[in-house]
């Protein structure tokens, strides 16, 4: 039953994605972070829905008179140069058969990330993408909430398998960088109703977050927590949010939980952290050694022969920046936190240029909690191996975009046209139902 539900939504919305193709980036959306097909057990399960549904988009996007639009900027090229040196990496990887394989489905994830670009053209399409997302992936986190309260802490909370977010750490990043996009969305809301629900989503999904045990989750928590409250419009209820959040997981968590994140302090006589550490000194002698790094599927035993303080406990990078550092050197490295960092600051842009413009007030605050976002990838992503997740990349083409939606400061159009713009009427207020409805209409 559930192979079959599935199929009637992928298979149904294909006739629709040819007329709107947009749908296809949505629908993409939800295939990639939900991934309905992997809670399946039958003929869904193997059945590649993404590429399905990428392809048929694809072609709508050749077919139909949908709204397409390419956004250059010095993010969207170093996001080229990076994949091309990616490219390049690759003919040179240590393991070359295992490199390939990999690189394929880099470039396939970034080919969705162009396709999304192209097709994000108004502000109602970047709120239904955010929609999109928050559903998805709050799906795990309201599970996981109310599964950690249930069981009281004392199971993990887990991904679909074979996934981006099986693990529990990899969950637990997800949940995290999701949570300021629903404070998001709960900002712009109107209806009290829907409101209601993603304070609670957010609510469950920071215990989902809690209840997979993720240490690294943990300290990403604590420091994402912080710029959560400095980023947000009202200090005191984000306040009283983070210490609610608190004082249930004092309540709830086991002791075996409490004495797991009591061993971030004690790293050192942690086997699991020291096979963490050798293996980033590994990629940090591999990249010395090697200007184009050891390519994708490095981290091998032969490697961990060649560069490894311990050649003997070889162990997976667990984190984005030495996982980009091992497999595509100094200047992947490079690469790699300009696009992170020029993302941040371009966020801060939009933030500048709508501070006292009302009708705007969505952007600076989606470009505020995309920061925080950021933020809580790049800690947590410090003990993952997550470089390469189609998240990261999803919120950098939702940022390029969003900076050109975002009208410039009347002095900047001035100087530019030589004459003052006439004003604009004051918009529709955004929310879901606007968005949808915009959508509708074309």
């Amino acid at each position: 039953m559930r192979d079959l539900f599935v199929a009637a939504i992928v298979f149904g919305a294909l006739p629709f994605i040819l007329k709107r193709p947009f749908l296809g980036i949505l629908l993409m959306a939800g295939l990639g972070y939900l991934n309905p097909h992997r809670l399946c057990y039958g003929f869904m399960l193997s059945t590649p829905v993404v590429m399905i549904v990428a392809l048929v988009t694809f072609v709508g996007m050749l077919v139909s008179r949908e709204a397409k639009r390419m956004v250059w900027s010095r993010e969207v090229a170093i996001l080229v140069i990076f994949i091309l040196w990616m490219g390049i990496t690759t003919t040179q990887a240590l393991y070359f058969d295992l490199a390939i394989i990999q690189y394929e489905k880099v470039i396939k994830i970034q080919i969705l990330t162009f396709m999304t670009l192209l097709l994000l053209t108004s502000r109602e399409r970047v709120h239904l993408l955010i929609w999109a997302i928050v559903l998805s992936l709050g799906f795990y986190g309201v599970k996981g909430g109310l599964f950690t309260i249930a069981n009281g802490g004392a199971y993990r909370v887990q991904g679909p398998p074979g996934t981006f977010i099986e693990g529990n750490n990899e969950l637990a990043l997800a949940l995290v960088v999701t949570i300021p996009l629903i404070r998001y969305l709960h900002l712009t809301e109107k209806n009290k109703l829907v409101r209601l629900g993603l304070a609670a989503g957010m609510f469950l999904t920071a215990l989902a977050a809690i209840g997979s045990q993720s240490r690294g989750a943990l300290v990403a928590l604590i420091i994402t927590g912080t710029i959560f409250w400095w980023k947000s419009r009202n200090k005191f209820i984000t306040a009283a949010f983070v210490g609610v959040v608190a004082v249930v997981v004092l309540n709830v968590m086991p002791p075996e939980w409490f004495e797991r994140m009591q061993t971030i302090e004690t790293y050192g006589e942690d086997a699991s952290a020291q096979g963490r550490i050798n293996a980033w000194w590994t990629a940090y002698h591999l990249a010395n050694a090697r200007l184009f790094g050891g390519g994708f599927e490095t981290w091998q035993a032969g490697a961990f022969a060649l560069y490894a303080p311990d050649p003997t406990n070889v162990r997976d990078v667990h984190s984005i920046y030495f996982e980009v550092l091992g497999e595509h050197g100094w200047i992947g490295l490079a690469l790699f936190l300009s696009l992170l960092g020029l993302t941040w600051l371009k966020c801060g842009s939009i933030i500048r240029m709508t501070r006292k413009r009302p009708d705007d007030t969505w952007a600076r605050d989606l470009a505020a909690m995309i920061q925080v976002s950021l933020i809580g990838y790049a800690s947590a992503g410090a003990f993952l191996g997550l470089a390469y997740f189609d998240y990261f990349y999803h919120l950098v083409a939702i940022v390029v975009v969003l900076y050109t939606i975002v009208p410039k400061p009347q002095a900047a159009l001035a100087k530019t046209k030589q004459e003052v713009p006439a004003p604009q009427a004051p918009r529709a207020p955004l929310t879901l139902g606007s968005a949808l409805a915009n959508l509708r209409s074309g």
